[in-house]
């Protein structure tokens, strides 16, 4: 799991020691095999211990249900998933600024496959742990950017679209290649890189929706 997508939690009133830092990281990273393998209906804790080398009471003591192990993940991956986006530069030339929005979360839809398809079952779910997350600082963030938007399209910089729905297909046509990773693979046949024919294909697609 990578280092940005560690869940933020309240700092402890004393540091902790590399075992159990160790310990922690361990059990994040068995949880993201587990979750992203079976759901969070069919995980349990007693995998995620094993996965994590560690007796089901020692995993407790870190964190006290699948449920809180869950949410930690989840909210690292928020974080990760965003900073792409964030990273859209208003100043920037607006073409080459969305295009590298869209290299950007393909790479990540290519570097953590599993963290992918954990945020696309919690969605597919309803959301039940992130809900107000997503209402709350993801919708402010892409409300934001779709203001950046507007004003590239009024200046005649980019094509008038929508802005909220450009983000949600850059989204689709990103993750689509780490959650259904099988099919792309299956269809495609042997010989074929995903990920670098989807790039040169994405930036062509979006070169040519942009173009005034």
């Amino acid at each position: 799991m990578p280092v940005s997508a560690r869940p933020k939690s309240r700092p402890p009133s004393r540091p902790r020691s590399r075992i159990q830092q160790k310990n922690r990281d361990s059990i994040l990273d068995a949880a993201l095999e587990v979750f992203s393998l079976h759901g969070f209906r069919g995980a349990t804790l007693d995998q995620i211990a094993e996965g994590a080398g560690l007796s089901k009471p020692n995993l407790l003591y870190y964190f006290p249900s699948k449920e809180a192990v869950h949410t930690a993940l989840l909210t690292g991956l928020l974080d990760t998933w965003l900073d792409p986006l964030r990273a859209m530069d208003p100043d920037g030339d607006p073409v080459r600024e969305i295009l590298a929005y869209v290299r950007r979360k393909l790479d990540l839809a290519r570097d953590y496959p599993r963290e992918s398809r954990l945020f696309a079952g919690e969605i597919l779910q309803g959301a039940p742990r992130m809900r107000a997350v997503i209402e709350g600082d993801l919708k402010t963030l892409v409300d934001s950017k779709a203001l950046v938007l507007i004003r590239w399209m009024d200046e005649e910089r980019i094509a008038r679209v929508d802005p909220v729905h450009l983000i949600f297909s850059i989204w689709a046509l990103t993750q689509h290649y780490a959650d259904f990773d099988v099919q792309v693979r299956a269809v495609l046949g042997e010989g074929h890189d995903p990920f670098v024919e989807a790039g040169g294909f994405l930036e062509t697609l979006f070169s040519r929706l942009l173009r005034v």
